[in-house]
C-alpha cells in the first residue's frame, strides 16, 4: 500500500407547531384566522382524505435527522414578499402498535426487526403502502424496548464512526445469526424514506423533491458523515438538499421565536454558547455578535468535538444503578434484561423530571425463567436516584481547569460507539472553553480580557431533549456562571423562547427563507479547517517512515459554494494502484490558510480523520505513474467538503472522496 503524495394516527399537536412568518425580518405570531384555518385530527381520529395544495405553491422545509428523533418542519416560501406566512411542524402518520396509526410531531429514529411470527399480515401497513420495508419509529422504540436484540438505535452516531464501514450491515451490533441486520446508512435513509412518504401523503400536488430542503447535522459531524447525510437524502429523491449545523438551526429558532425581537436581546461584542444536549450526542458551539456595515451580524466561532454522550448515557446509568439494587437480592441480569431495563429507566426519568408529584415509579424487567411469579424482575426508581446519578455524574459542579479524564483503553474491545470515557458535560463544556480561548482574536467589537483563562460567554442558548428538564438547566447555568463569577467576568444570561423538541427543524426551516435573503444569517463554513497529508520523498532508512507534512487544503470557516486552487503546491499523485490519502483536521488552528505546511504539530492541535484507500483510475496511463498534479479544494452548496487532483499536463481531474465509509450495498 502506498501514501497518495511522493515528493509533489392520532395527532399530536401543540401550540408551538403553528407560527406565522413576517417574511421582511422574522417570524411573528399568527392570527387567530390562521389557526382556526389549520387542519387538525382530534385524538384516535383519521384524516379520511390528505390536505391539498395548490400545485404552484413553494415550500422550505427543515429536517431534524435526530439521533433518538426525527423532525419535519416547513414553511411557504410561494410569495417572498406576503405579509404572514404560517410556519407548521409536520404530524408523522407512523403506527405505535401493530395496526394502529397515530400522528405524532416527531418520528423516533429506532428501527426494528421484527420476528415473523411477530407481527400479523397487514399490520404493519402505512397510509401509503400496505407493507413498509421497515418497522420505524413509534412501533420500532415500543417493540425493542421488549426484544431490544431486535432494535437499531442510533444510527446518525454511527455515521461519525470511523471505525466502521456505514454501508456494511452491522445494526443490531449484538444480534443474533435469525436478526436480519441492517447498515446505519440504510437506518438513516428509512428514516427519510418515511418522512418523505408522510409528506407527499398530505402534500400530494407538491411533492417534497420539488422542495427546498435544508437537512441537519451535527457541527461537529467531519467531512465523510456530512458526505454521508448528503448522499441519503440523495437516496430518497432529496436532490434539493443544503446541510446546516444543529447549533445554528436553534439559534434559527430564536432568531424567529422572538418575534422580530431578538436585537434587543443581543448586542455587539456578545459570545452565544449553544449546548445541545439530544439522546445521544452533546454539541457544542460559540456564535459572536458582531457589527457589518452598522448592522448585527452574526458568525459561528467555534466548533466543539464530536461527543457520543446524552440521554442515552443516563438511562444506561440509571439501568446500571438499578440492576445494582437487583442484584443486591441475588437477582442476576443477563445482558439483553440490561437493554430493556435501559429503555424502562428513559421512561421512568421523564416522569419524574417532568412530575414534581412523582417521586417512586415502579420498574418491571421481563424475565425468561419460571422460577419467580409472574415471570418478571419487579424494582422501582426513585427522585433520589435520579438526582444523585444524573446531576451528580452528568452535571458535577467542578472548577473550569478540570477536563475530562482518559484513560488507557483495552486492547480488545466489543465492536459499539466511541462513547465519551467521561460522562461529566460540565467537564467538556471547561475544555472546549478553555481551547477556544483564542476564538475572538480576529474579530472586530469582540475582546477577551488578557486573565481569562477561558472564552466568557455571555449568553447561552439551551437545545435537546436532556436539557428540557429544569434542573439540568440550572445546573449548567449555575457551574457556568459560577467559572465567569470566579475571573470576575459578567453572568452569562438565558436565551429562552424555543421549543427543545422542534428547534432544530424549525430554525432549518426558517433558514431555507433566510437563504431567499429575507432575515439575518449566520456566517458559518467550514468548522474546523482540514489538511491532506503529503508523504515526503526521501532515500529508505531502517526504523524510520517517511516524513509526513500536513497541508491547509481548507482554512476554518471557507464558505458554501467557494473553491481554491493550490497552484504553487506541484505534488505527484499516484495512479492505477492503490494509494492512501491521509487527512487532518483541527478546530484552534484559525492562523492556517490555503496552502500552509506544517512539519510538526501536537495532537491537541491537528486530529487525524479517517484514512481513504483508494484506486484511482489509470485514464490511458501505467498503473502505478507519478502523475504531476495540484490540488483544488471546494466546499459544496450543500455544506460537503470536496478535493480534486488536477494534471498540470492536461487538466485531467481525479476526484478523491471523502465518502471512506461507504461499500457495497
Amino acid at each position: 500500500m502506498r501514501d497518495l503524495f511522493n515528493t509533489k394516527k392520532t395527532t399530536q399537536n401543540s401550540d408551538s407547531d403553528n407560527t406565522v412568518v413576517n417574511p421582511t425580518e422574522e417570524f411573528t405570531t399568527p392570527p387567530e384566522n390562521v389557526l382556526e384555518n389549520t387542519e387538525t385530527l382530534q385524538p384516535n381520529e383519521q384524516s379520511s382524505e390528505p390536505k391539498e395544495d395548490s400545485t404552484d405553491k413553494h415550500y422550505s422545509i427543515g429536517i431534524d435527522l435526530g439521533t433518538t428523533h426525527c423532525v419535519l418542519s416547513y414553511v411557504d416560501i410561494t410569495d417572498l414578499d406576503a405579509d404572514e406566512r404560517v410556519h407548521q411542524v409536520l404530524q408523522i402518520p407512523q403506527l405505535t402498535a401493530p395496526g394502529t396509526i397515530e400522528d405524532k410531531a416527531q418520528l423516533p429514529s429506532f428501527l426494528y426487526q421484527a420476528h415473523e411470527a411477530e407481527i400479523n399480515a397487514g399490520d404493519t401497513a402505512l397510509p401509503w403502502t400496505p407493507k413498509p420495508d421497515y418497522l420505524v419509529g413509534e412501533i420500532a422504540r415500543n417493540l425493542g424496548a421488549k426484544t431490544p436484540i431486535r432494535l437499531v438505535s442510533s444510527a446518525k452516531s454511527w455515521l461519525c464512526h470511523a471505525g466502521v464501514d456505514c454501508k456494511s450491515p452491522i445494526l443490531p451490533t449484538e444480534a443474533p445469526e435469525e436478526v436480519t441486520r441492517v447498515s446505519p446508512y440504510q437506518a438513516s435513509v428509512a428514516y427519510l424514506q418515511h418522512l418523505c412518504d408522510a409528506w407527499n401523503q398530505e402534500h400530494p400536488n407538491t411533492p417534497i423533491a420539488e422542495q427546498e430542503i435544508t437537512l441537519t447535522v451535527p457541527a461537529s459531524f467531519d467531512p465523510a458523515a456530512r458526505e454521508l447525510t448528503a448522499e441519503a437524502a440523495r437516496a430518497v429523491g432529496l436532490q434539493n438538499t443544503i446541510l446546516l449545523e444543529e447549533p445554528q438551526a436553534a439559534l434559527y429558532s430564536w432568531i424567529e421565536k422572538s418575534h422580530g425581537d431578538w436585537r434587543n436581546h443581543a448586542t455587539v461584542g456578545d459570545i452565544i454558547l449553544v449546548v445541545d444536549v439530544g439522546g445521544g450526542t452533546t454539541d457544542l458551539s460559540l456564535i459572536a455578535v458582531t457589527e457589518d456595515a452598522g448592522n448585527l451580524s452574526l458568525t459561528r466561532i467555534a466548533v466543539g468535538d464530536h461527543i457520543l454522550l446524552g440521554g442515552d448515557n443516563m438511562d444506561l446509568a440509571l439501568a446500571y444503578t438499578l440492576k445494582a439494587k437487583l442484584e443486591k437480592d441475588s437477582k442476576r441480569l443477563e445482558p439483553w434484561q440490561v437493554q430493556a431495563l435501559t429503555h424502562a429507566c428513559r421512561s421512568a426519568k421523564e416522569k419524574i423530571l417532568s412530575d414534581n408529584e412523582a417521586d417512586n415509579i415502579p420498574i418491571v424487567v421481563p424475565n425468561r425463567g419460571s422460577s419467580l411469579i409472574g415471570g418478571t424482575l419487579r424494582t422501582e426508581l426513585t427522585r433520589d436516584e435520579v438526582n444523585n446519578v444524573l446531576l451528580q455524574g452528568f452535571l458535577p459542579e467542578i472548577s473550569s481547569s478540570e477536563h475530562p479524564i482518559t484513560r488507557a483503553r483495552s486492547g480488545l474491545r466489543t465492536t459499539g460507539l466511541p462513547y465519551a470515557q467521561d460522562a461529566g458535560i460540565t467537564r467538556h463544556l471547561a475544555a472546549f472553553l478553555t481551547r477556544q480561548r483564542n476564538a475572538v482574536e480576529d474579530l472586530n467589537g469582540v475582546s477577551l480580557a488578557e486573565n481569562a483563562s477561558f472564552i466568557h460567554p455571555t449568553a447561552v442558548l439551551f437545545n435537546g431533549g436532556v436539557l428540557k428538564a429544569t434542573r439540568f438547566a440550572d445546573r449548567l447555568m449555575a457551574v457556568l456562571n459560577t467559572w465567569l463569577r470566579t475571573e470576575q467576568a459578567p453572568e452569562a444570561r438565558l436565551l429562552t423562547g424555543i421549543d427543545l423538541d422542534l428547534a432544530v427543524a424549525r430554525g432549518a426551516a426558517y433558514y431555507g427563507f433566510v437563504r431567499k435573503g429575507k432575515g439575518v444569517r449566520i456566517k458559518g463554513g467550514t468548522a474546523a479547517s482540514y489538511y491532506v497529508g503529503i508523504e515526503s520523498a526521501m532515500p529508505a532508512v531502517p526504523g524510520m517512515p517517511p516524513e509526513l507534512q500536513a497541508l491547509c487544503i481548507a482554512p476554518f470557516g471557507m464558505e458554501e459554494g467557494t473553491e481554491t486552487d493550490l497552484l504553487e503546491e506541484e505534488l505527484g499523485l499516484v495512479i492505477g494502484e492503490p494509494v492512501r490519502f491521509r487527512f487532518f483536521g483541527s478546530k484552534t488552528r484559525r492562523e492556517d490558510t490555503v496552502g500552509t505546511r506544517l512539519d510538526y504539530w501536537t495532537d491537541a492541535e491537528l486530529e487525524e480523520l479517517d484514512e481513504i484507500e483508494i484506486t484511482l483510475p489509470e485514464e490511458n496511463r501505467k498503473a502505478g505513474e507519478v502523475v504531476p498534479v495540484y490540488l483544488r479544494a471546494s466546499v459544496t452548496e450543500v455544506g460537503t467538503l470536496e478535493l480534486q487532483a488536477v494534471s498540470t499536463k492536461d487538466d485531467h481531474r481525479w476526484k478523491i472522496e471523502f465518502d471512506v465509509r461507504a461499500g457495497d450495498e
